[in-house]
């Protein structure tokens, strides 16, 4: 009778406690989370709340490690102890971080797979194998101003384009039907994805060839080039500056650029929309470069499955939605957002390919530029193609 009256009383007095209380008998973990200010802080607080409100035992806690240092800071603090369960880093440090072992694969790829956008998930994969969780994405696309094209109007095909831009130009001799910086290989790789031609391959990592000399990037680029009769400028002059310029000054109907420029437009008071690109051919949008934002869980973590967890969390629409209402930043995930410009880049993100990681980029930077303004003001495709492509071989020889 006295026994069954202590367990009477012991479940009594548990009724009367918060949740928070009889969690107490788990372990209180505090996960560390490294990411940077100026919105993306707020967001891991804001969202770090919610989680910990559904597992009261785990608090976030933020701390300011910029994204672009924490890769470099990871190889100290990791071993010492003193890291994060969880840091931000771009998929560009991918191939370091895995090789410096610092991260942890994905927990359930697949399922994460289905949930988010093929250019993250591409981004963050690395020799087969998935790491971490994509947070934001970030390519370029189509701009238009409304008031001399309308959305029906703009071009779905280059070949479209051409003839779009050399009317509009002779109706208009004051204004440009089309502007972009032709010496950026940034803008210009989209010319060579031709039947899904891809730099250093499929995967990104071939690094036996650039796939630039390839006959479908061939193909492409003359494309690119014959731009040139009705975008009358040389390749020194059709720069970012001009370009943003006469877009803001309401004297180009077009133009090829990212997210960044949006306040700017805004700002000049241009009424424009955001589009993918028109297709190099048939109807599917040419494939333009794409970045990717990661939150990885630290190979160093003492609590991995809890840190994954909340990575996972953060994949949700309801959190994938606070991240872009507090940095404006696109979504990883297909949501759908209200603002009409910010669904033109993610629906340009469905045809988009992550910059590969490989240590072979800084040949492409260096000659991929040089080449395409050469190619732009007239010099044979194929010739500066080859060698551009053996550029970048000989870099990897060396």
């Amino acid at each position: 009778m006295k026994k069954f009256l202590s367990v009477v009383l012991v479940i009594t007095l548990l009724a009367g406690f918060s949740p928070a209380v009889l969690v107490s008998a788990q372990d209180a973990i505090t996960l560390k989370v490294w990411e940077s200010v100026g919105g993306p802080d707020e967001w891991i607080k804001q969202a770090g709340e919610a989680f910990t409100k559904e597992n009261p035992n785990i608090t976030i806690e933020f701390v300011n490690v910029e994204n672009v240092d924490a890769s470099n800071q990871i190889a100290l603090d990791g071993p010492a102890g003193i890291g994060p369960d969880l840091f931000a880093a771009g998929h560009d440090k991918l191939g370091e971080l895995v090789v410096g072992g610092h991260i942890l694969p994905t927990v359930d790829a697949e399922e994460v797979k289905s949930i988010i956008l093929a250019s993250t998930s591409q981004a963050l994969t690395y020799e087969g194998t998935m790491y971490g969780y994509p947070t934001s994405a970030e390519t370029y696309g189509l701009y238009f101003n409304k008031a001399l094209i309308s959305a029906e109007e703009v071009p779905t095909t280059w070949a479209a384009m051409k003839e779009w831009v050399a009317n509009f130009n002779a109706a208009n001799p004051d204004k440009y039907g089309l502007v972009f910086d032709v010496g950026n290989i940034y803008y210009t790789i989209l010319f060579t994805t031709m039947n899904g031609n891809r730099l250093f391959g499929e995967s990104g990592t071939d690094t036996s060839s650039s796939f630039l000399a390839t006959p479908d990037s061939i193909a492409g680029m003359k494309i690119f080039q014959g731009l040139r009769e009705v975008l009358q400028l040389p390749s020194a002059d059709a720069t970012t500056a001009t370009a943003d310029g006469a877009f803001a000054a309401g004297n180009a109907a077009m133009h090829i650029s990212g997210p960044w420029n949006v306040s700017n437009f805004t700002g000049a008071g241009i009424d424009f929309g955001v589009t993918t690109l028109p297709a190099l051919e048939g109807e599917t949008p040419a494939s333009s470069f794409s970045g990717t934002r990661g939150l990885f869980v630290s190979a160093y973590s003492e609590h991995p499955e809890e840190a994954a967890k909340f990575a996972r969390f953060l994949l949700s629409d309801e959190m994938q939605q606070l991240r872009y209402d507090i940095t404006g930043a696109l979504p990883s995930t297909p949501l759908k957002v209200e603002s009409e410009i910010s669904q033109g880049f993610i629906n340009q993100l469905q045809y988009a390919f992550p910059m590969p990681s490989v240590p072979q980029m800084g040949a492409f930077w260096e000659s991929g530029g040089a080449a395409a303004a050469n190619i732009w003001d007239g010099a044979d495709v194929e010739t500066e193609l080859k060698a551009l492509d053996q550029a970048i071989v000989s870099f990897v020889q060396q």
